[in-house]
């Protein structure tokens, strides 16, 4: 069942995009590295198995990108197509968090960026039915000494394949570019509370790109309404360039013009790895994305270094 709720304790939107971008200092977001960061797609078998919140009846749309409505997978690329219905080996999914972390490292909060919005819905599946590499988002929260953190509200957002947002943001056109239509819709924003592993599960589909920025996924953890991280995770550059080149669903947008270094948010960073999925493909071609995230609220703040940047606006 979807459930479409206030943000918790969500600060009142600023309408000038140029100010929503520095929001995030003083939040501290620590990344764990794991044993179990390989792509071999081994481990146990995922608690998330099931198909999670409706599609919102939005399936149509999935033939909108020429290729992408029959699902299977890509010739080119051998990652799957046709969205999240694509998901057909789901019970099999791997667990990516079957080996506790080893450590923890301390790492920046970023941006939340202008194209948010007041509400979101309580949903696993928040493609809506629209086209793209079927993706599945796996995320584990942990305090400082790696315990995990439950209950804890999670949201995510990101672009459709075209690069827009959905929902209405402070931002307007910046956000939905050519398709004002997007403001009206709710596709790939959602929340979910993290379990007792301090695990939460979003089905989802490999965002687009816009103008100045590298792909990416953001997202927010609240604790007892009290916000503890806005963040972003990305991708490595060659596995982006390589879908962008090659996927059908894809391609026809080209690779980005902006690649990890230049990213106006992470591109100061000296090791991006905190920042960055682990990547794992599924036997349905689905794509695993996974990270493990050590919360506080307390401790010095900082932000990731490049934060602040503007980029272009979606579909650039």
């Amino acid at each position: 069942m979807q459930k479409k709720t206030n943000q918790p304790g969500k600060l009142a939107s600023i309408s000038r995009r140029n100010t929503l971008w520095v929001l995030g200092a003083g939040i501290a977001v620590a990344a764990c590295s794991s044993d179990s960061n390989s792509s071999d797609g081994t481990g146990g078998t995922s608690g998330a198995g099931g198909s999670g919140g409706s599609a919102g009846g939005e399936a149509g749309k999935a033939g909108s990108a020429g290729e992408a409505g029959s699902g299977g997978t890509s010739s080119t690329t051998g990652w799957g197509s046709g969205g999240t219905a694509g998901m057909t080996d789901k019970a099999n999914y791997p667990n990516p968090f079957a080996n506790a972390p080893s450590s923890c490292n301390l790492i920046c909060s970023t941006t939340e960026g202008p194209c948010t919005t007041e509400t979101t819905i309580e949903r696993v599946d928040v493609s809506e039915g629209y086209p793209g590499i079927p993706m599945r988002i796996a995320m584990r929260f942990v305090d400082a000494s790696c315990n995990p953190i439950s209950g804890a509200w999670v949201q995510i957002w990101h672009t459709k394949i075209t690069g827009v947002y959905s929902g209405v943001t402070p931002s307007g056109s910046f956000c939905y570019g050519d398709e004002p239509e997007a403001e009206q819709e709710m596709y790939f924003r959602g929340s979910q509370t993290t379990d007792s592993d301090g695990v939460v599960y979003f089905d989802s589909c490999f965002p687009g790109w816009y103008s100045s920025r590298a792909v990416h996924v953001h997202f927010e953890v609240r604790v007892n309404n009290s916000s503890y991280v806005v963040s972003q995770l990305l991708w490595e550059d060659e596995l982006v360039d390589d879908i962008f080149t090659n996927h059908a669903d894809y391609k026809e947008f080209g690779i980005p013009n902006v690649h990890l270094d230049d990213d106006n948010v992470v591109g100061g960073e000296s090791d991006k790895s905190p920042y960055l999925y682990d990547v794992q493909k599924m036997s349905d071609g689905a794509m695993l994305v996974s990270k493990t995230i050590t919360i506080q609220s307390g401790g010095p703040g900082c932000s990731a270094s490049g934060d602040g940047g503007m980029g272009g606006p979606p579909g650039g």
